[in-house]
């Protein structure tokens, strides 16, 4: 646990770099909204136990008389995060945050979060920060928090160790039909790391064909890397292009939704690009409901 310091709030009014003592505010401004905060609060929590250094990112926060009212995770995306419902609160966090931004530079691959806070954050910033290479407005934001409503897919499972150089490969693949080029840097690589530690985690999902004399591969994959306050959220579902139209993807989030509620956190949940909609049909099939929207600023 890092030791206390003195908290920089102190006789503030905007815009602010937090430090570590104001950790706890922050993840008390996220608990507000547990399913929109929970990318912003998964790195908050990991920072309140080794420093935000350590943590790889930086805290923005917003405060009016010393009360911090929304906050930003900076790293390598930047997730902006509101803790109030007052319209004129927030107009004035997200030009506060905007003038911080024009400050300090782009330093994060994209902007994602609650599709309010992101797009009104990007319209303030567009004019200063080096133009987007993509603008997702809508992505639907969804949860399930009972059983699922079809059967899991009894092949799915964790991810072994060493199955790594099994996995990896789909996880490039995924990536790079999501955002549109390979995330790949080598072994040590950010994104390679990011994998191994998602598959020692015990946070990879996958069903692995090794029938009919082919090498293993994996057919279906899903991560859970953003797990806090009691939400955990799914990323990087993929199924083999080869595979589709079996509906893997209804039971095998059927399946993923019954793991991570038994032995990650009670509520799950995903966001989806609203384009997609046969995904958006299979996850409100296996229980989903939509309960938001994110959006994403891609760069």
């Amino acid at each position: 646990m890092v030791a206390p310091r003195a908290s920089t709030l102190s006789g503030r009014t905007g815009a602010v770099v937090l430090g570590d003592a104001d950790v706890p505010a922050a993840l008390a401004v996220c608990a507000t909204d547990p399913v929109g905060s929970v990318l912003a609060a998964s790195r908050l929590e990991h920072a309140a136990e080794v420093g935000l250094r350590r943590a790889g990112g930086e805290l923005w926060g917003y405060a009016e008389d010393d009360v911090l009212l929304a906050v930003c995770w900076v790293g390598a995306n930047l997730v902006p995060v509101g803790g109030t419902a007052d319209a004129d609160v927030t107009s004035r966090a997200l030009t506060a945050f905007a003038d911080l931004g024009r400050n300090r530079g782009r330093r994060c691959s994209s902007l994602v979060g609650p599709a309010d806070a992101v797009l009104g954050l990007w319209s303030r910033l567009r004019r200063t920060w080096p133009a987007e290479r993509e603008v997702r407005a809508h992505q639907p934001s969804m949860v399930l928090d009972t059983d699922p409503r079809v059967a899991p897919d009894l092949r799915v499972r964790r991810s072994r160790p060493d199955e790594y150089d099994t996995v990896l490969p789909a996880c490039i693949r995924m990536f790079t039909e999501e955002v549109g080029y390979s995330p790949a840097s080598g072994p040590a690589g950010p994104y390679e790391v990011r994998v191994r530690r998602l598959v020692e985690d015990g946070r990879s999902f996958v069903i692995v064909d090794g029938d009919g004399g082919r090498r293993p591969r994996v057919v279906f994959k899903a991560e859970v890397p953003a797990v806090a306050g009691g939400v955990a959220q799914v990323q990087g579902v993929w199924v083999d292009p080869e595979r589709r139209g079996e509906r893997l993807s209804e039971g095998g989030m059927a399946a993923v939704v019954k793991a991570t509620r038994a032995h990650i956190a009670p509520v799950v949940s995903l966001y989806v690009n609203g384009y997609n909609t046969r995904a958006v049909r299979a996850y409100a099939a296996v229980g989903f409901r939509e309960v938001g929207a994110y959006a994403t600023v891609l760069f």
